[in-house]
């Protein structure tokens, strides 16, 4: 599994800084394998060795609480944890905050088993960070290295309860549905892959109906698409964007108080929802909180959330998809399509990136961005794509408008049609979505970054924030 727009193992990190080992010789952030690597130069660790892979057992937290890592070493030696805030921060993409103590590694039991399902919540605790109370809300990464020098990473979010212009929904439920975590040829599985006894990787069918959030993230410990999220920050942290953090699960369970917020932001994507997860976006909508969704295929498939075996709340993720008793987990298939919701519907996959089509560009969306109707920005359609669905049913609204109409073809050479929808719920709340996943790489990513994507989404923001 790769993210389509391909940003190589770190992602979030564009700094050219450099790191000490052991010896107090100055090492590169990782060996480029093209150009061989030396003993101490960090590699990414893997999911068969297990060098060194780690996970949180706790969901987001607040400052002045605490967070615990569980790791596992393998050969047994010491490590450490730099941890990074997620931001723009001249560039560089992250800043580090602090530096674990060296940290004696161990070797932890092999994840447990229950049919397809892979647990390591039997893992004893590495290191119990205290998060101090001047600390930023925000997007964390994890950064665990070997005296041997093996890197791997681990996501996390700091929120607070603050009232904020914009909060920003982390789409860590998606983030676990995709994780094969170990991809080791044996055990892994996630929604879409398991392996049988030759090493062969299955496909759908054969697939978990149930994850846990308490195992690794395959590969280099960082979620696929996680790049779609960290751009969006990136971009909105350098602009001042007044931003609050949570993952999905918080909007599942019921822990903010979506009032204090003019907008929510789905920056990535964001494919599987709970019942709760909608009914809380549907009810700040209604009450004039805007929702900002940017990027396809969100809302499509529905899924439960159920404690751990020792009791923590949220850590197992449920979806049966089309298998099994009961009817199907698709949205739109339970007489509750998700344009209902968003405006338009995910419509399919898009083989290789094609234009993006303006269209009413006369619209105050395109305001100053330079683009003209029928304008193409080149590359903006890629990955998957939404569109309107005549026969679906539309959300009540006192406007809409469709602000995209972008011809591609896709894996069988049909002619397809992507659309971007914007409508004002009677509410007054906007809801935006951009219909394809790249939307959020055109606001920060090197290569993919696009100014009139940049100033269409500005006109956007600064419209909910000032509740024009």
């Amino acid at each position: 599994m790769t993210d389509p727009f391909g940003q190589g193992p770190l992602p979030w990190l564009r700094s050219s800084e450099q790191y000490l080992d052991d010896t107090g010789r100055a090492v590169p952030w990782y060996a480029d394998p093209d150009r061989g690597r030396s003993t101490r130069a960090p590699r990414t660790a893997d999911d068969v060795h297990r060098q060194i892979k780690g996970f949180v057992s706790n969901g987001p937290v607040a400052p002045g609480e605490s967070i615990d890592f569980h790791i596992t070493v393998d050969p047994p030696q010491q490590f450490l944890v730099d941890v990074y805030r997620i931001g723009h921060y001249a560039g560089h993409g992250a800043f580090k905050v602090t530096t674990s103590p060296r940290l004696s590694g161990i070797v932890q039991h092999p994840p447990l088993t229950a049919g397809r399902t892979v647990s390591c919540h039997h893992w004893w605790l590495s290191w119990r960070l205290q998060i101090p109370s001047y600390w930023s809300v925000g997007a964390y990464v994890a950064v665990l290295t070997t005296v041997d020098g093996y890197r791997s990473h681990i996501p996390f979010t700091v929120r607070d309860d603050r009232a904020a212009d914009l909060l920003l929904v982390l789409p860590d439920i998606t983030w676990q549905a995709y994780n094969l975590y170990p991809e080791d040829g044996r055990t892994g599985a996630s929604f879409y892959h398991a392996w049988d006894e030759e090493g062969r990787l299955l496909g759908e069918h054969d697939a978990a109906t149930t994850l846990s959030f308490d195992r690794p993230y395959a590969g280099s410990g960082l979620p696929l698409h996680v790049g779609h999220a960290y751009d969006f920050i990136r971009w909105a942290e350098r602009y001042g964007y007044d931003l609050a953090y949570a993952d999905t699960r918080d909007l599942h369970a019921g822990r903010i108080d979506l009032t204090a917020y003019r907008g929510l932001v789905f920056p990535g994507h964001d494919e599987y929802w709970s019942v709760p997860m909608r009914r809380a976006a549907e009810a700040a909508r209604d009450r004039g909180t805007s929702l900002v969704f940017l990027s396809a295929n969100t809302l499509y498939w529905q899924v439960e959330l159920s404690p751990s075996p020792s009791g923590t709340e949220n850590r197992l993720l449920t979806c049966r998809k089309r298998r099994g008793p009961g009817r199907s987990a698709l949205w739109r298939e339970a007489d509750r399509a998700e344009q209902q919701l968003l405006g338009i519907q995910y419509a399919g996959r898009v083989p290789e990136p094609h234009p993006l089509v303006v269209r009413n560009a006369d619209h105050w969306l395109w305001e100053a961005t330079g683009a003209g109707e029928g304008d193409e920005l080149p590359g903006l359609v890629a990955g998957e794509a939404d569109r309107y669905f005549p026969r679906s049913p539309l959300p009540e609204h006192r406007r809409r408008i469709l602000l995209a109409h972008s011809p591609y073809r896709d894996g069988g050479g049909v002619p397809r049609h992507q659309e971007t929808s914007l409508y004002r719920a009677p509410s007054g709340a906007l809801v935006f979505a951009s219909g394809t996943f790249a939307w959020s790489p055109a606001l920060d990513r090197p290569g993919h970054a696009d100014p009139r994507i940049q100033r269409a989404t500005a006109n956007l923001l600064d419209r909910i924030c000032k509740r024009d």
